[in-house]
């Protein structure tokens, strides 16, 4: 057997102690608040040295031999802050990642003065067997070794997961008591089955003529979705087809119904949304032009114009995740302003900036309900119990357990890897 893998608390006390590693250091007397150098690694400024505390612990926790591995920045980066989520005597009380001087984080010891924080990492199993953390967190990284970041074409890096082997155990969501082993992928993050492009995501399409609704269905689409007119349309088109119903079977109004018309049949190739990497994208396959914008849910902003039109001869974005997620947080931390998820498509006329949007012929919205359940979980502050979980509609997920920390941890986790 090799050497045994130390506990990572009382490992990066002896890290502060000594006082070796660039940056790492104690910032109160007291000693209980530390700082931790977090400088992205794309910077210009970026130097070995700033990533002297990721490849410590990547070497004293066997992850990296140096001379026999090839180095891993974001991995190591990734782990080390996977472990002190992971630790509930640890806080984050400060994030200063994005400053442009010198950015790091301060973490805090929330244990009683004086401690012993060569205990910090032990807790009492009732069984007598002394099942401490890292036992599980060793068992974690042995599963985690079999999953390898993949580059998709077009998009941004995704889990590829090696083959299943589920061990007995593994950390219930409550990060206390062990759990059976559901599904491998989501160990290390949940939330970042967000991140792989080869997953569907579910879509809520709700169409209004004149600002009445006339449709709404809520689907899978592997490769996207297209708007359009008719049933007769090109199926080998890429994307899903959804169909607008006939404003003659809801509309009275002979003169309204008759422009409708003229704007479905417009439509052609339909009206393409899908995604790609972190982004959804979109463009038009036919002659009728659309404006688009990212309004609340229950109407488009209006009084502040489209965001854009959607282009005819190439794709172009119409959302992104990242800002999504970093306003999600700033939410949780008490932001009254709410990320915004929801598109808003104007079709065949320009946008309704000047009048109410209930005037114009044909409205579109569309909701990634999987955005939908996060912010609802935001909004509750975390479940609380596995009697109390939130289904986030990602294809083949468990319905998460979260405390409102983890899930702040678990999202701050996405933004940074966005970032990478």
């Amino acid at each position: 057997m090799g050497t045994q893998k130390p506990r990572i608390l009382p490992w990066l006390v002896s890290q502060l102690d000594q006082g070796h590693l660039e940056g790492v250091a104690w910032v109160n007397e007291s000693r209980t608040r530390f700082r931790i150098p977090w400088k992205h690694g794309l910077r210009h400024d970026a130097q070995q040295e700033d990533f002297g505390i990721f490849q410590a612990w990547a070497e004293a926790s066997g992850a990296y031999t140096p001379g026999k591995d090839k180095p891993d920045l974001p991995t190591w980066k990734r782990n080390f802050r996977s472990a002190l989520n992971r630790k509930e005597a640890l806080h984050l009380v400060d994030d200063r990642s994005k400053d442009p001087h010198d950015p790091h984080k301060i973490y805090e010891f929330v244990t009683s003065g004086g401690a012993d924080f060569s205990q910090l990492d032990t807790s009492p199993d009732p069984s007598g067997k002394g099942i401490t953390p890292d036992t599980q967190e060793d068992t974690l990284e042995d599963l985690l070794g079999d999953m390898v970041l993949a580059h998709a074409d077009g998009g941004p890096s995704g889990l590829a997961v090696g083959p299943e082997q589920c061990p007995q155990l593994l950390l219930s969501p409550n990060l206390n008591s062990p759990a059976p082993c559901p599904n491998l992928e989501p160990l290390e993050n949940p939330l970042r089955r967000l991140l792989v492009p080869e997953d569907d995501w579910e879509f809520e399409v709700t169409a209004f003529y004149r600002g009445r609704q006339v449709f709404q269905q809520t689907v899978f689409c592997p490769g996207g979705l297209r708007l359009v007119g008719s049933e007769e349309e090109d199926r080998t088109l890429p994307g899903q087809p959804i169909t607008l119903p006939d404003p003659e079977l809801s509309l009275a109004d002979r003169g309204v119904t008759d422009y409708v018309k003229r704007v479905l049949s417009c439509l052609g190739g339909g009206l393409a949304l899908w995604r790609a990497g972190q982004g959804l994208w979109a463009q038009r396959l036919g002659h009728c032009g659309t404006y688009w914008a990212l309004g609340e849910e229950l109407l488009p902003d209006s009084g502040h114009g489209p965001v854009g039109e959607v282009p005819k001869d190439k794709e172009g974005v119409v959302f992104d995740l990242g800002p999504f997620v970093a306003d999600l947080i700033t939410f949780i931390e008490g932001s009254t302003r709410s990320p915004r998820y929801t598109l808003w498509f104007c079709v065949g006329q320009s946008w309704p900036q000047d009048q109410p949007w209930t005037k114009r012929l044909v409205m579109v919205k569309v909701v990634p309900t999987c955005l939908r359940s996060l912010l609802d979980m935001a909004r509750q502050g975390g479940a609380s119990s596995l009697e109390n979980t939130m289904d986030l509609h990602i294809s083949n997920s468990q319905p998460l357990s979260l405390t409102s920390d983890q899930y702040k941890a678990y999202l701050q986790d996405l933004v940074e890897d966005m970032d990478f």
